[in-house]
């Protein structure tokens, strides 16, 4: 298989869906607020699940982080594609593909209001029984 069909490759949405899970929990194991996870995929052809989470300071923000991507690569061998922001600033955006991840400050998350945005699309939190 070249390259290019293996960015090509869909994976499936039960998958995906269990990404977009794994993604919150490794954030509420770094003591992220309003975990939420919005199925997008009607809507957007560049990503299944948008994850939100909010930190509350630069150093949680990287926390969150780090983990989100540590338990993506560890469960699933998910790799980071891209990354925009830093833990400095109020938005961080972490991009698998199938899922993005974004860490805001509380402030940024009242600002821009994803959650508004995107308010027909299924969303769920963290489960706690499987």
């Amino acid at each position: 298989m070249t390259q290019s069909e293996k960015q090509i490759v869909k994976v499936d949405k039960r998958q995906v869906k269990e990404y977009a899970q794994t993604a919150l929990e490794a954030a509420s194991n770094k003591l992220a607020t309003d975990c939420v996870a919005i199925d997008i995929s009607q809507y957007l052809s560049v990503s299944d699940y948008f994850v939100i989470v909010t930190g509350s300071n630069d150093k949680q923000i990287a926390a969150i982080a780090r983990e989100v991507e540590k338990a993506l690569f560890e469960k699933h061998h998910l790799k980071l594609r891209n990354q925009e922001g830093d833990s400095k600033q109020s938005w961080l955006l972490l991009d698998f593909a199938d899922i993005v991840v974004h860490i805001f400050t509380p402030q940024a998350r009242e600002e821009y209001r994803l959650e508004k945005l995107w308010g027909d699309a299924p969303k769920f939190g963290i489960e706690t029984e499987k």
